[in-house]
């Protein structure tokens, strides 16, 4: 589904923040000694994927937020970025806290919109297009393996309501969250403002949906949804999940699948490719 054209464009988004600093313990083994980024999808790191696609669409910078096995993150950037410009944020805190705190270490470096992208990601380069503008957010319909954070939308197709988890006792329709939004800088501010509050409080180790969940709630934020439903794209948090994005994501002589096509209970015989680490350049990694 795509949005109606607005009568008065705005200028697109041509800045992209990357939450890259987890251990990605979920992916263990891969992930001990390369970080989940670099994961390997039918031998194309989750990484190379996002640079190729930020540059199909004219992006000029990109912030990564930077914590475990960050060099191993510069050294296969140093010679992949193409024309982006890349940008090293690190969190020292990253074995003790949770993407709130990666986001709040982005809170002076960014001063213009930008897309935030989770590390553990893929998706079909095209599905970016609508979120190149401000204040949006990406979301898909529910299927039953599906869990985390939702949202409902209301009838012009911005965020009602965020929900912490997939459960659904009422009758309205909820989205799931694919992890990339768009914050336009007047957002972005409010949103550090909050953040602010919640790294005071302690509050490390919550999720940053939780900041735009209460945000949404006091209407001090606005999402514009963009449905991720027509082209493929995929969370990969676990083995399993990267079995599944393997189906999804195949090699360019295979024909690749709809992620509605297949159910996880036919992943449980799939044999794994063998996995090299980090070393004489092949990639491998998790976080």
């Amino acid at each position: 589904m795509r949005l109606n054209k607005n009568p008065y464009p705005q200028r697109r988004i041509t800045t992209a923040l990357l939450l890259a600093a987890g251990t990605g313990s979920r992916l263990f083994p891969l992930t001990q000694k390369s970080p989940k980024c670099l994961t390997l999808v039918n031998e194309t790191s989750i990484l190379e994927r996002l640079i190729k696609s930020l540059n199909q669409h004219g992006f000029k910078r990109l912030v990564v937020v930077t914590g475990h096995l960050e060099d191993c993150i510069r050294n296969f950037l140093e010679t992949r970025a193409g024309n982006i410009k890349i940008e090293y944020v690190f969190s020292p805190l990253y074995k003790t806290t949770n993407n709130i705190y990666s986001l709040w270490m982005a809170r002076e470096i960014i001063n213009e919109p930008f897309v935030l992208i989770e590390s553990d990601l893929v998706f079909d380069p095209s599905l970016l297009t609508d979120m190149l503008y401000p204040d949006r957010i990406a979301i898909a319909r529910m299927k039953p393996w599906l869990n985390g954070s939702t949202v409902t939308i209301n009838p012009s197709n911005s965020v009602d309501a965020f929900h912490s988890d997939a459960k659904n006792n009422s009758e309205q329709t909820r989205y799931k969250t694919v992890n990339i939004y768009s914050l336009s800088v007047s957002s972005w501010y409010r949103v550090i403002e909050k953040l602010n509050l919640y790294i005071l409080a302690g509050r490390v180790n919550d999720y940053y949906e939780a900041v735009f969940q209460q945000m949404v709630a006091e209407r001090s934020l606005s999402f514009q949804a963009v449905f991720f439903d027509h082209k493929p794209w995929y969370e990969i948090d676990t083995i399993e999940d990267l079995a599944f994005a393997e189906k999804l994501f195949p090699t360019k002589t295979s024909k690749p699948l709809s992620v509605y096509d297949i159910e996880p209970d036919r992943l449980e015989n799939t044999d794994l490719y063998p996995r090299k680490s980090f070393v004489e350049g092949s990639l491998y990694a998790r976080s």
